[in-house]
């Protein structure tokens, strides 16, 4: 199988970024806009073709995130990634979209001043898992624990530890805990590295 190589340190530093942690491994696939408004904490992982835009805005990524192929993450209005999210395969989270009602155009060529946004930060807490073919829209808040089942839409606030599926998602059962113990082992091995 065909795979971008991962970026040198070198390389990520050359971006620019806002701030960068370490063990930081980002495809050469991927596409980042405006890095100085994006920072990156230590142990992340971001595969082929994700893109991250936040020429306009920001985006903020946690300790121990995940960001599987093919996401597209637009900072418009702020987006953060909480310690240990992940993000499944083709997500898309939009913290603002173009105003469909008529009153401004719409369109990313025109001059903001002919334009208007709607939605608000999205933030995903700590622990959240959001699943394959997914869409966020903001502003949200997805509180920590929270799951989202495959092919969601997700376009208000969930509870913490719920597990949420559906368009528009909806809460079907109680996401459980246990893993919360596996994060104390996991950082007394780690910091222990």
């Amino acid at each position: 199988m065909l795979q971008h190589p991962y970026l040198t340190e070198h390389d990520l530093q050359d971006f620019g970024f806002k701030s960068l942690g370490k063990n930081v491994r980002i495809s050469s696939g991927a596409c980042v806009y405006g890095a100085e408004n994006i920072s990156i904490g230590d142990n992340v992982r971001i595969d082929d073709f994700v893109i991250l835009s936040a020429k306009h805005g920001h985006i903020t990524i946690g300790n121990h995130v995940f960001i599987a192929r093919s996401c597209h993450l637009s900072g418009y209005y702020g987006i953060e990634l909480h310690d240990f999210t992940t993000l499944a395969a083709n997500i898309t989270i939009y913290s603002a979209s173009d105003d469909y009602l008529g009153r401004h155009l719409t369109n990313q060529v025109l001059p903001l001043k002919y334009t208007a946004r709607i939605g608000g930060p999205v933030i995903l807490e700590k622990h959240v898992i959001i699943g394959c073919g997914s869409t966020i829209i903001g502003g949200v808040i997805i509180n920590e624990g929270a799951s989202v089942g495959a092919m969601s839409l997700v376009n208000k606030d969930l509870e913490s530890w719920g597990v949420y599926v559906g368009i528009p998602c909806k809460r079907i059962r109680e996401r459980e805990k246990n893993l919360l113990e596996l994060e104390k082992e996991f950082l007394l091995d780690y910091q222990n590295k």
